[in-house]
């Protein structure tokens, strides 16, 4: 549950307490490409995330924003069950991707994370080469059946990731070897060869120069044409930059979800606001 925002004229807007709290704005999108309803994470008996619901929109990029801890990227991960690699870490309420529960008992997560990829804080290229950090995956989930086809899913991800014509001529070079920059872009590459509908960006740009990070920017406008995108990020600037609809966390409420404009000029929460112009976090 989210906080209850009253604004009375005169008045400073209050606070409700905690256990009170509705997120504000409207959580629902039309044709959704993910429903999150009442979702709740716990690590052992601490609770992260409480009571979540938030549609995410096709090609749309919803960025997540909040102080550090506010659990943004806890939620991220609960996208694509990657919270199920942390033994004390459990999930209740119910997130749909294709009409379908991705908790289910049912759902196989080896494929679920083919369709919504995730791209990591910190570049994590395979100690490979640049092709096989791209053609690995493919060959894994049996999408190639020649080096043929191989060759077109490795030029076709390395051109939508913008990296084709730094790196066309040094395919055999590890993957390691390459700047931060392109690291990331060869990550995001990899992401996009097993065709996926969904890409989770966590804090992609933190490690990244300006250069780099104007590249990575540019890339997600591009990239939302093809696909639905959420992104978690510390930079407000990259946020306004990049995304259609932002959601704002503070201690594992989602306390204002709404279009970015909107929440960065026009915030309807008290904390979203202190949030946006500085005052914490």
């Amino acid at each position: 549950m989210q906080e209850v925002l009253k604004k009375k004229s005169g008045e400073n807007r209050a606070l409700a307490p905690r256990e009170s709290r509705k997120t504000i704005g409207n959580i629902n999108v039309q044709n959704p490409r993910m429903v999150c309803r009442n979702v709740n994470v716990f690590y052992d008996e601490k609770q992260a995330i409480r009571n979540v619901s938030i549609d995410i929109g096709r090609n749309e990029v919803l960025a997540m924003i909040g102080p550090s801890g506010c659990g943004k990227s806890t939620f991220l991960r609960c996208l694509n069950r990657m919270n199920d690699t942390i033994d004390s870490c459990h999930v209740t309420g119910e997130i749909l991707f294709d009409g379908k529960n991705i908790y289910d008992a049912s759902v196989d997560v080896v494929p679920l994370r083919a369709q919504i990829g995730m791209v990591f804080q910190k570049p994590n290229p395979f100690p490979k080469s640049i092709y096989e950090n791209v053609a690995w995956a493919p060959k894994i989930h049996g999408i190639v059946e020649s080096k043929s086809d191989a060759d077109e899913i490795v030029e076709s991800s390395l051109q939508k990731a913008g990296l084709w014509e730094e790196v066309k001529d040094r395919l055999d070079q590890p993957g390691t070897g390459l700047s931060g920059g392109q690291q990331q872009r060869l990550c995001i590459a990899r992401a996009i060869a097993v065709s996926p509908e969904v890409i989770l960006m966590d804090e992609p740009c933190s490690a990244l120069d300006p250069i780099a990070t104007a590249k990575i920017e540019d890339l997600i406008e591009e990239l939302r044409t093809q696909y639905t995108i959420a992104i978690v990020t510390h930079s407000m600037q990259q946020a306004s930059r990049v995304s259609q609809r932002t959601a704002f966390f503070h201690l594992g409420d989602l306390i204002e979800v709404g279009s970015t404009e909107t929440i960065f000029t026009k915030p309807s929460h008290q904390l979203t606001e202190d949030y946006i112009t500085g005052r914490y976090g």
